[in-house]
Parts: structure tokens; sequence; C-alpha cells
């Protein structure tokens, strides 16, 4: 089966072409090698799947004749991704809204001028 069609039949993208544009930019790779969405995995392929600023790696158990739903992926893909790639993530989220909260807009001048004394200072 095709890389696109397997992430997309394991439910790591929503729809097929997403997971082709994934390969397309190099977001996905088996056993540490960019791939192409035509490429084929068999069982034992190690995947690394960058998605939302996390690398997802999983270990192809078998490989599914089509889309499955969403208690039956175990059966097809064991999950190897860190946890720490997770709490990244939190740190991430934790930084943006540290700052500014969602939706209050473009920086005020003096919100520019803070930011300008604060780089001063780095230097």
């Amino acid at each position: 089966m095709r890389i696109d069609k397997y992430l997309w039949s394991v439910r790591y993208f929503k729809t097929r072409s997403i997971a082709t544009q994934a390969c397309k930019k190099g977001a996905v790779r088996i056993n540490n090698a960019t791939v192409k969405p035509s490429r084929d995995v068999y069982p034992a392929d190690n995947v690394t799947v960058r998605k939302n600023q996390v690398n997802y790696t999983l270990k192809v158990i078998e490989v599914p004749k089509s889309r499955v739903g969403p208690k039956l992926v175990d059966l097809y893909r064991v999950d190897t991704t860190p946890k720490e790639a997770f709490q990244h993530q939190e740190l991430l989220k934790y930084s943006k809204e540290y700052y500014r909260k969602r939706g209050m807009g473009r920086p005020t001048k003096k919100d520019r001028r803070d930011i300008e004394d604060y780089k001063k200072e780095e230097e």
C-alpha cells in the first residue's frame, strides 16, 4: 500500500490529498529516508511523520485493506512517539499565550518599544 494511503487509512491525516502533500513536502520518512507519496509500506517499517511541530514515530504491524475505524487503528501500527515531543508542543502553546492572548490584534506602539528595549538588552 502507498504511504499516503496508509497514513490516511490509519487516521494520521483527514484526507488522502493532505497526506500526499505532507509526503511531497518531506514531512514523512520511512526508515529515516524521505519518501514520495507512491512509496510502498511494508510491515516492520518505521515511519516518522512531522505534523503540528511534533514528530510522530510509528511502527507498521500490518497494512489495512482500507480506512479503519479509530478503535481498530492499534491493530495496524504501534505508536512509539516519545512523550517529550508532546511536552514540547504544550510549552509552545503556553509561550504563545504568555505575551499576547489570541485575538488581541496587532502590537501597540508601547509593545513595540518594549520589544526593542528587550532586544537591546540581549546585545
